[in-house]
C-alpha cells in the first residue's frame, strides 16, 4: 500500500492541473512540493496557478502554500515538519494525499525520508565568505559534496548558506531525527522538449502582461530588501534587478527567459539524479485532451493501492 501519490516534473509540464484533478477523482488533497510557493504575495513570480485548483466549479484543498513571509528564509527542514503536520490532518479527516511540485531537495526529502536537523547562522563563517566571488564560493561549495542542486549556486547568499550547512553538519553529525518511512507511487509528467519550451516562453509573456514586475515592485514598497528577493531566484532575481535599475525590462525579459528554459533542464537532471539514487519514477505523459482523468488514472493508478 502506498501512503501518497507524487506527480513531479519540470515547470511548465502542467502538473498541478493534472493533480487537481485526479485529487478530485480520488478524493484528495494536495502538498505543495514547491519552495517559492511558500510565500505570501509572491503569486506570479511563483507560478502559483490557484486557479488551477478549482475543478468541476469546486475548490480541491491545497496546503503549504502561502505560509510564510517574504525575506523569510525557509527551508527543507522545515518543510519537512510542515509536511507532516499537514500529512497527518489529511489522513486523519479520511482522505488522500498527492503531493505535487518540482523543488527536487523537497521532494527527495519526502521520498527518502532525509533526517535532517535546524542549522543555526554562522556569523563568523558568513563574514569570512562574504568577500568571496559566486565562482569562489561554488568551488568551495563543491569541497563538501557534488553539487546536485545548483539552485544553491543561483546567488551568493545561497552558495553562503549551503556552505553554512555544510560545514555546520560536518562538524556536527546530524542526530538521528525521526522521519517516519512513508511509501509513494511517484509519477513524473513527461512532456517534450519543444512543447516544454514553448509553454515556457508563452506563460513567461502572460505573467509579465498580468504584472509580475508590479509584484515584485509592491514587495520593494512593503520594505523587503532587494538582496532578500534576489535570493529567491529566477524571477524574483531579474525582476528586482529590472526594479532596481541595474537590468532594463529588455534584458530582463531576455536573460530570465534563458534562466526558466536552464532551470527546467535542471530539474529534470536532478529527477533523473533521483532515480539512479534509488527512487522509482513512473514517466508518464499528461491526458489527452479528448481523455478524463478518470481514464488515464486507469492506466497508471492502481486505486486500490492508494
Amino acid at each position: 500500500m502506498y501512503d501518497f501519490i507524487t506527480l513531479l516534473g519540470p515547470t511548465a509540464s502542467g502538473k498541478t492541473r493534472i493533480a487537481a484533478r485526479l485529487a478530485r477523482h480520488i478524493g484528495a488533497e494536495i502538498i505543495s512540493a514547491d519552495s517559492r510557493q511558500v510565500y505570501r504575495r509572491m503569486d506570479l513570480g511563483t507560478g502559483k496557478d490557484l486557479d488551477d485548483y478549482t475543478v468541476d466549479g469546486e475548490v480541491v484543498p491545497y496546503h503549504l502554500i502561502d505560509i510564510a513571509e517574504p525575506g523569510e528564509k525557509y527551508n527543507v527542514f522545515r518543510y519537512q515538519q510542515d509536511f507532516l503536520a499537514a500529512f497527518n490532518t489529511i489522513r486523519q479527516r479520511g482522505r488522500r494525499v498527492i503531493v505535487c511540485g518540482g523543488s527536487g531537495l523537497y521532494l527527495e526529502s519526502l521520498l527518502r525520508g532525509y533526517k535532517l536537523s535546524p542549522v543555526p547562522q554562522n556569523e563568523a563563517l558568513r563574514a569570512a565568505l562574504s568577500e568571496k566571488s559566486l565562482e569562489e564560493l561554488t568551488e568551495l561549495l563543491r569541497t563538501y559534496r557534488p553539487l546536485h542542486n545548483t539552485t544553491d549556486t543561483d546567488t551568493k547568499p545561497r552558495a553562503i548558506r549551503a556552505i553554512e550547512i555544510e560545514d555546520y553538519n560536518r562538524r556536527n553529525p546530524t542526530a538521528a531525527r525521526p522521519f517516519p518511512p512513508l511509501r509513494s507511487l511517484t509519477l513524473g509528467i513527461l512532456v517534450d522538449r519543444e512543447t516544454r519550451r514553448r509553454r515556457i516562453t508563452e506563460r513567461l509573456h502572460t505573467r509579465l502582461q498580468q504584472g509580475m514586475l508590479q509584484e515584485v515592485e509592491a514587495l520593494l514598497r512593503e520594505g523587503i530588501a532587494p538582496e532578500d528577493l534576489i535570493y529567491y531566484g529566477l524571477e524574483y532575481k531579474y525582476l528586482t534587478l529590472c526594479a532596481t535599475g541595474r537590468l532594463s525590462y529588455e534584458e530582463m525579459e531576455r536573460q530570465l527567459e534563458i534562466a526558466i528554459h536552464q532551470f527546467a533542464k535542471r530539474q529534470m537532471t536532478w529527477f533523473r539524479g533521483m532515480e539512479r539514487r534509488g527512487t522509482p519514477i513512473q514517466w508518464v505523459e499528461p491526458p489527452a485532451a479528448d481523455e478524463s482523468i478518470a481514464d488515464w488514472a486507469g492506466r497508471h493508478i492502481n486505486e486500490a493501492e492508494i
